[in-house]
């Protein structure tokens, strides 16, 4: 049994006649269009990570203000 993957699927669904050429071994001819989009695919990727990274920081530090904020308060109060 065949196994078909999700790639396949959208091949499929995006193009019929180009989901057929795959299985028959054709190539597609615009090697480098398919090579620049997956660059800026990794480059978009490596973007969203990096804004992650930043968030989860910044929820840290506002994290940090909050409990040093209530900290001091607390000593005023005391």
């Amino acid at each position: 049994m065949k196994i078909v993957r999700a790639s396949e699927i959208g091949t499929y669904l995006y193009c019929k006649r180009a989901w057929w050429y795959q299985l028959q071994g054709y190539e597609t001819e615009n090697q480098a269009e398919l090579a620049g989009g997956s660059e800026v695919h990794e480059k978009h990727g490596r973007a969203v990570m990096t804004i992650g990274c930043i968030q989860v920081l910044a929820y840290g530090l506002l994290l940090l203000a909050v409990v040093m904020l209530t900290i001091w308060g607390i000593q005023q109060l005391l």
